[in-house]
């Protein structure tokens, strides 16, 4: 398959394993994400992809070639990494240009792309100025465009965006998405997000305790996970215990039962993922699922209600326009579509 394949990755530092274990192929062209808490791999990941770690088994392939034990700069990768690392002594062109500089290319020809690369990246007119005089967005683009001046095979970023404010964190999102779309280079970021991840990526690769807990697209990562970790990491989710019902009509919860929901042959019991905004609140004689309101959040936007429902909290997201005219303390009946209903396997 052409692009990048990891095949049986690990890394481990003495008898800690940061990676264990990871088969993953990414498309050419693809935008990928890569998604965890903190000391998930995912860096030890990035870093064993660009050269920086050696793997302590398995390969990596690049269009079929092993380039397992190819050194970094062997590789033709660039790379952004989350400090950017531009260099203060040099302004925004020679930043850019350094890449070629190392590499021989003539110095004109090294103007030449430096103020390519700032025009792509929205910062033409910009080489002589000094990094000290550049805003945080700014030094981003900087950064990105040194990173593509030999036009790499793979763009690999570590948390790129993770020292903007949370405005211009969202903007150049955007923007790195669709400079990617334009160059269509195949780009690996790594990022604590999960709106990040789920606004840039094509596959979002969610890690936890050094393996893929599940690859997928952002659509599929949120709206089926494969597990409770995925579920729950993913933006917010309730999860519930459920039991087969009795009468083999739906499922046993905390608070009542859920119809038109199977657990699968073979399994009696489970754990059910549903996102508040398919929790609907409804007088408590209109639904065989009930429990107490124990606590409204009005966050402009949308409304939470905190549900207590025999001991399990459900929480209930609703437009202002949607607001029932329910109180803390009513009892109220929960709704939930069968169809926005996810059995996970753990």
């Amino acid at each position: 398959m052409s692009g990048l394949v990891l095949e049986g990755i690990s890394k481990r530092f003495n008898n800690v394993a940061a990676v264990d274990h990871v088969d993953l192929s990414v498309p050419n062209g693809t935008f990928v994400c890569m998604l965890g808490p903190s000391g998930c791999g995912k860096t030890t990941l990035l870093r064993t992809i660009a050269g920086l770690e050696e793997p302590t088994s398995g390969r990596i392939l690049i269009d079929g070639k092993d380039i397992t034990k190819l050194p970094a700069h062997q590789r033709d990768f660039g790379m952004v990494f989350q400090s950017l690392a531009l260099f203060p002594h040099l302004n925004v062109g020679e930043n850019v240009a350094y890449p070629l500089r190392i590499r021989g290319v003539g110095k004109a020809d090294q103007v030449k792309r430096a103020e390519e690369l700032l025009a792509l990246v929205d910062l033409g007119g910009f080489a002589g100025r000094p990094v000290s005089k550049l805003s945080g967005g700014q030094r981003q683009r900087v950064a990105i465009a040194r990173a593509l001046a030999l036009s790499p095979k793979l763009f690999l970023l570590d948390e790129p965006l993770s020292a903007l404010d949370a405005k211009l964190r969202e903007a150049m999102q955007v923007e790195l998405r669709k400079l990617q779309q334009r160059l269509g280079i195949t780009t690996i970021v790594v990022t604590h997000d999960q709106r990040e991840a789920m606004t840039m990526a094509d596959l979002v690769v969610v890690m936890g305790n050094g393996r893929i807990q599940q690859a997928a697209s952002p659509v599929e990562i949120y709206r089926k996970p494969v597990n409770s970790f995925v579920a729950d990491f993913i933006g917010s989710t309730n999860l519930l215990p459920v039991r087969q019902a009795m009468d083999g009509q739906g499922v046993s919860a905390p608070g009542g039962t859920i119809p038109g929901v199977a657990l699968g042959a073979g399994r009696d019991q489970a754990t059910l993922s549903v996102r508040p905004e398919d929790v609907h609140l409804v007088p408590a004689d209109q639904a065989p699922l009930t429990g107490r309101i124990s606590f409204i959040r009005d966050l402009g936007a949308s409304i939470e209600t905190f549900v207590d429902a025999g001991g399990t909290q459900i929480v209930a997201v609703t437009s202002p326009r949607e607001r029932a005219a329910f109180q803390v303390g009513d009892t109220v009946g929960l709704r939930l579509d069968p169809e926005a209903c996810r059995v996970l396997s753990s």
